[in-house]
């Protein structure tokens, strides 16, 4: 007993030390991530032909001279080299100041901090949905497999892998909110309602169309995941023996099937944050959704560097944390990724 029990503990100290060091080779590189992505981003936006000066003037062009424009653009350090713009912006990023966006006029982090309650009740609300849908179409499909039940879903699942997100948006808006008028056509609030008067019926009744597009792209990989896993663990011979014993239907699935799916399941959904976020951005602009996504758009199309570069670092975290949870389950599922330790990882 004294040596099961030391030799677990000794087990349960090795594992957390290898958690320990994956979780550093995982921060290391997120840090590597943040600032290749800030290098090149901020290299790329200062190639870009867009004028800041113009995007910061907007539509009143007419009422400001040369001597203002180049004023503004002093003021901006938009003459300076690029390196210099670079140092001074990392400068203030890594004493908490994330610049002011010029196309809001704002500090970017309240920009963001705005926007982003926006998109993440939007993308959560999406997740949910697609996580559960998917799943429970993998399994029934997985439960019929080769029955007409079963090629209907699988077909539905590669026709909507297919079709591109910001068409299926349209093809929902032009049928829900233009022919039947059940949702509004865009936008996250009714309009010329004060923000005080917008109940939370009003942004729901705004955000289903968007969540909807959402889910409906994002459940295709997941349920058919599912369904191969869970036609996997029906083919087994541990099944087979429980058939023998006269178990049958959703009881036979519910005890030997659902247990062994979930996880595997449950991490693809982690992993898919990416393909979220992207979407989102699509959603949001088909639907002029005022998110991240679409204040990502409007920042890159009017040259507002300070807040483009927000948002790419916020988005980069916000996956990289996704992808690093769906690795932390698949750690704990199998142990034999713990024991490898934090180099393979």
């Amino acid at each position: 007993m004294t040596i099961m029990t030391g030799g677990r503990m000794r087990g349960m100290k090795s594992a957390a030390v290898n958690t320990g060091t994956w979780l550093l080779n995982k921060l290391l590189r997120l840090l590597l991530l943040l600032a290749a992505l800030s290098v090149i981003t901020f290299w790329m936006m200062s190639l870009s032909p867009i004028d800041p000066v113009q995007a910061y003037i907007g539509a009143e062009t007419m009422r400001v001279g040369p001597a203002q424009r180049e004023a503004i653009a002093e003021y901006w350090g938009l003459y300076d080299p690029m390196h210099e713009r670079f140092t001074r912006w990392l400068s203030a990023m890594l004493s908490g100041d994330m610049g002011t966006s010029m196309i809001y006029r704002a500090p970017v982090a309240e920009v963001i901090g705005e926007k982003v309650k926006h998109s993440l009740a939007l993308m959560c609300v999406s997740w949910l949905i697609t996580g559960i849908s998917g799943f429970l179409i993998g399994v029934v499909a997985g439960m019929n497999k080769g029955r007409w039940i079963d090629r209907i879903l699988t077909w539905y699942c590669y026709a909507i892998a297919s079709t591109p997100a910001f068409w299926l948006g349209l093809l929902l808006l032009a049928v829900f909110a233009v022919w039947l008028g059940w949702f509004p056509v865009g936008m996250g609030v009714p309009a010329g309602v004060p923000a005080y008067e917008v109940t939370l019926a009003d942004r729901l009744h705004h955000m289903i169309l968007p969540a909807l597009t959402l889910s409906l792209i994002g459940l295709a990989p997941i349920a058919l995941h599912t369904r191969e896993k869970l036609i996997g663990v029906l083919d087994s011979e541990y099944v087979t023996y429980a058939r023998a014993r006269g178990e049958r239907g959703f009881a036979l699935v519910r005890r030997h099937g659902l247990r062994n799916i979930a996880l595997p399941a449950l991490t693809l959904q982690f992993t898919s944050f990416g393909e979220l976020f992207g979407g989102a951005v699509i959603a949001e602009q088909v639907f002029s959704y005022p998110g991240l996504g679409q204040a990502a758009v409007d920042a890159g199309l009017k040259g507002d560097i300070p807040l483009l570069m927000g948002i790419v670092l916020c988005s980069a975290v916000f996956v990289f944390v996704g992808n690093t949870v769906a690795d932390l389950l698949y750690r704990f599922v199998d142990p034999r990724m713990r024991r490898k330790g934090g180099a393979e990882s």
